[in-house]
């Protein structure tokens, strides 16, 4: 069978045929949080409950179910932050195909325990670079070596297929004003505006990228997709130093929105998934319900957002937690210069700090100075609007405090 020159609409609906029955057709529920804080009607299409708890399974699954006996005796190998080397895996097991995944050195454990859980023995994880596409690049040179077949996440017309499936399901279960994608490479959201623009044009289509990663808005800025010099990898799953060829154009001329979302923001999207709808999400899963802040939908309007995953590192939670209370104005750093004299921190807890405001950290920098002792402090407020007192405070105390802000190369260094 060979693949289709482009991905369409007709290929979606084949796919999804193809895929049912051996995906899981995952549930829309209403987020009552949402739907109360911006008074519209938010739904979640819930992938992170699909198998290998992402909706990268229907694009691997897709692509490699299409592929001659011939191409299969040759295995398979792919490049993958986590989750669509899981589809991968799958796919080998489901299809008895040996292949490899190569992984970044940066994707959770979680995951990679997860490619050999769901794979066995038919799936081999090589770990190869720092980034996506690092071991995108080790993928490639393998399948040149050894003439195995290279399943791409995002930019291939099957993948894009399989992932725009995802819309199929979501046509049949609920009416919608705005649908909401998380962007990477582009896979997810070409295939459903494909299939969208054409069997539902009413629908507004928005995609979420990560700020820190925003392939998709510079290739719309440039006009081509263009290499990122540098980028956050926190949201693995959607941090692509460049977009996808194919996904490109197909996002440029269907969707009609792609917004950059903080990865603070994402952190207390996340936080609030978890504490309130008992949802785990991965950062790329709380992407699109992140956004709407941004978004802010018209009142009584419909919004479904794509949970596109769940595989989170409970390890990580810390950081997660650290990165929301930074952005949300609620956690913050100072050097501050501490005379060495007796009751010298007493002051700085009476004069300056609140009594509302807590020390988290509390560090030396610098020990063998005898007459101050710098000190890196970090700083709880219960309320963002609390900061500019507490600034008042320092700027009126006799003490050297020097904030570190976020964004700043001493902030990464020393927190």
């Amino acid at each position: 069978m060979n693949p289709p020159a482009e991905a369409s609409d007709a290929t979606v609906e084949a796919a999804a045929v193809r895929l049912s029955g051996v995906v899981r057709r995952t549930p829309v529920e209403r987020s009552d949080r949402l739907s109360q804080a911006f008074g519209a009607e938010v739904l979640l299409k819930r992938e992170d409950l699909q198998i290998g708890r992402s909706y990268k399974v229907r694009g691997a699954f897709n692509f490699m179910s299409t592929l001659e006996r011939s191409e299969r005796d040759r295995g398979v190998v792919c490049a993958s932050a986590g989750n669509h080397g899981q589809g991968v895996a799958f796919a080998c097991r489901t299809l008895q195909v040996r292949g490899k995944v190569f992984l970044p050195s940066n994707t959770p454990r979680q995951k990679r325990a997860r490619i050999l859980a769901v794979g066995g023995d038919w799936i081999e994880p090589v770990i190869a670079g720092s980034t996506y596409d690092e071991a995108s690049a080790a993928a490639l040179a393998d399948a040149a070596r050894s003439g195995a077949v290279y399943v791409h996440p995002f930019d291939d017309p099957r993948t894009i297929s399989g992932q725009g499936t995802v819309a199929v399901e979501l046509g049949e279960q609920a009416d919608v004003d705005t649908l909401v994608v998380p962007v990477g490479g582009g896979g997810l959201i070409a295939g459903i505006a494909l299939w969208v623009s054409a069997r539902l044009p009413n629908v507004r289509l928005v995609g979420a990228e990560p700020a820190g990663a925003p392939s998709m808005l510079e290739a719309l800025k440039e006009g081509r997709p263009v290499e990122l010099p540098s980028f956050d990898t926190f949201v693995d799953g959607a941090a692509v130093g460049r977009a996808g060829e194919r996904t490109f154009p197909v996002v440029r001329d269907l969707v009609e929105e792609v917004l950059a979302v903080p990865e603070g923001a994402i952190c207390t999207e996340m936080l609030a998934l978890y504490q309130s709808e008992g949802i785990i999400a991965e950062p790329a899963g709380a992407l699109a319900s992140a956004a709407l802040r941004q978004l802010q939908p018209p009142p009584d309007s419909r919004v479904a957002c794509i949970l596109s995953g769940g595989n989170n590192d409970v390890s990580r939670y810390a950081d997660i937690v650290e990165r929301s209370l930074v952005y949300e104005g609620l956690r913050h750093y100072f050097l501050v210069a501490f005379p060495q004299e007796p009751g010298a921190l007493r002051r700085f807890l009476d004069e300056v700090l609140g009594p509302d405001e807590d020390i988290i950290l509390f560090e030396y920098v610098k020990k063998s100075n005898r007459e101050t002792g710098p000190a890196l402090v970090g700083i709880e407020l219960t309320n963002p609007d609390d900061l500019e007192p507490l600034l008042g405070r320092m700027q009126d105390s006799p003490l050297t405090i020097e904030r570190v802000p976020p964004g700043s190369p001493l902030f990464t260094f020393l927190v």
